[in-house]
């Protein structure tokens, strides 16, 4: 029990130290960086409580998917960092604002649940004992039945969003050369073969 507590605290601890990171740093890649140490951090947290399958598809989803297209993005775009923190201040009320509902929306969360103790009486599907029925199972028979709309919705935006940086990161740049395939394909003898005429001790 001591031991599970320890570790609860490091891991909280390095999750809220990490997710300050994020949005602390500077370097686009190093925020990326720290969002992988807190997925890793909180799917430790899930297996603290004894939600591995939570725990596992955090690693595999965010950590293996999520996470590594927003590096890749960030890594693969021409971002001029001058000009984002030249912008900063520009963004910063539109922030302060977004921050400021999000916390007023956590408070309403947490003082309706500390004021309300019964409010976990109405779950609408109760959580079937563990002799009975293994979390991940349970999670799977909910998650494909009663809420396979919603999940297959997620899975569409999620393949959204994966062919608009597949989209963002092919931009045509002038300083690539990139494969012209009609080109190449209509080639023929007399566009693929130039002859040039040296002089004689004067080298191409």
């Amino acid at each position: 029990m001591i031991l599970q507590t320890f570790f609860f605290y490091l891991f909280a601890a390095i999750l809220l130290g990490s997710a300050l990171m994020v949005i602390a740093s500077r370097n686009p890649v190093h925020s990326v960086l720290f969002l992988i140490l807190a997925f890793f951090n909180a799917a430790g947290l899930f297996v603290l409580v004894g939600a591995e399958f939570l725990a596992m598809l955090l690693v595999v989803v965010y950590v293996g998917a999520v996470a590594v297209l927003f590096l890749f993005i960030v890594m693969m775009l021409d971002v001029d960092f001058v000009e984002l923190r030249s912008g900063f201040l520009q963004y910063l009320p539109t922030g302060l604002v977004v921050g400021i509902v999000l916390v007023a929306e956590l408070l309403i969360a947490l003082g309706g649940w500390a004021l309300s103790p019964d409010v976990t009486a109405n779950i609408a599907e109760p959580i079937p004992a563990l002799a009975e029925k293994s979390n991940i199972e349970a999670i799977g028979a909910l998650l494909y039945t009663k809420y396979i709309y919603y999940f297959q919705s997620a899975a569409m935006i999620l393949l959204v969003a994966m062919i608009g940086a597949i989209v963002l990161t092919l931009h045509h740049r002038k300083d690539v050369q990139r494969q012209n395939i009609s080109r190449q394909v209509g080639r023929t003898v007399a566009n693929s073969i130039e002859i040039k005429q040296v002089e004689s001790g004067k080298g191409i």
